[in-house]
């Protein structure tokens, strides 16, 4: 599977940061392969399974609250959990649900952004929108997200 050598890149040079940190970077969707952008069948916001009204998506379900203790931000599992930018300004955390979606909250708990838990690495807005995608490096992940989705934090 091609990989983006800019997602790549920038994840190496985030491996001081703690391992389990999550480093934020803005995509170029004309950058982005096919099989990591919205076109895809597998990433498309239409995809039931990507839909903000699946179950384990949808904002009614409490795993996906920030009152849920995994999810509020003074948890102190959160402070392991942080998304930041380059300049190492935190942008907020994340959290997985028992049903494994990946949900990205704001530094104050808003719910911003989830990854569904199969099928896909790509991360949609809380409304269904398609927002950037989740990439893998050797010590944890890395967020690349729209414009839009980043100024959503």
């Amino acid at each position: 599977m091609p990989r983006l050598p800019v997602l790549t890149a920038l994840a190496l040079s985030f491996a001081t940061m703690a391992v389990a940190d999550a480093p934020l970077i803005i995509l170029d969707r004309a950058q982005l392969p096919f099989d990591l952008g919205p076109g895809h069948p597998a990433n498309s916001p239409a995809r039931t399974s990507n839909s903000p009204n699946s179950a384990w998506n949808s904002a009614s379900n409490s795993a996906n609250s920030s009152a849920a203790w995994e999810n509020r931000p003074s948890n102190p599992d959160n402070e392991k959990r942080l998304i930041f930018t380059a300049d190492g300004s935190v942008l907020g955390y994340y959290a997985t649900n028992a049903g494994g979606v990946m949900n990205l909250f704001d530094v104050n708990g808003k719910r911003v952004a989830y990854r569904p838990a199969r099928g896909t690495r790509s991360l949609f807005t809380t409304s269904g929108e398609w927002c950037g995608t989740v990439d893998r490096n050797r010590g944890g992940m890395v967020l690349a997200v729209t414009r839009s989705c980043a100024a959503r934090f």
